[in-house]
Order: structure tokens, then sequence, then C-alpha cells
């Protein structure tokens, strides 16, 4: 057993819309994990991979929603439209406070 922590999941995060809760969705988003997939276990290695890979992908699309092709950008919008109403009623608020 590794003593390396791990991501406890998109499902149990605090809100949802945390920087690693963002790396999930937007992996959703460009096909590197199933929808269903909420990476709940995942060493912070296999997560910070992910992240570089969602990285690239968004490079590839100039970082805005709005560049993304219409099939990419219809998905982007379901999911994230999704996630945001979730954290909304995990009592997420858009204004950040100190410790985010």
């Amino acid at each position: 057993m590794s003593d390396e922590p791990t991501y406890p999941g998109l499902n149990a995060d605090r809100h949802g819309l945390t920087q690693l809760g963002r790396i999930v969705l937007d992996a959703r988003v460009f096909g590197f994990v199933d929808e269903h997939e909420d990476c709940a276990g995942w060493s912070l290695g296999r997560m910070q991979a992910l992240a570089a890979r969602v990285e690239r992908a968004w490079d590839e699309h100039g970082n805005l929603p709005s560049r993304l092709p219409p099939e990419l950008a219809a998905r982007h919008e379901r999911i994230f439209n999704a996630a945001i109403a979730d954290a909304r009623r995990r009592g997420w608020d858009a204004e950040l406070g100190d410790d985010e």
C-alpha cells in the first residue's frame, strides 16, 4: 500500500469545482475519462498526469471554450452546467473565499 496521497474523487470533493475537480470535468469533456469516472482514489501523480493531458488539449483550442469544435463545445456546456448546478446544491458560492 502506498503512502502517496490520493484524490477523494469528484463526488466527494468539497463542491466539485476545486482545481482537481475542474481537471476531472475537463478530462470528461476531452474524453480522457468516462463521463461517470470521478477519479476517486487516484494518486496525486496520476492526477498530475491527467492535468498535463488536459492542459495540452486546452492549448490546442486556445484555452477558450468558445474555440472548441461544436461537439466538444456542446459537451463542455452540458458537463459544466451540470457541475455548477450540483456545486450550488452543495453550498458552492461563486465568490472566492480566502482559502480558494
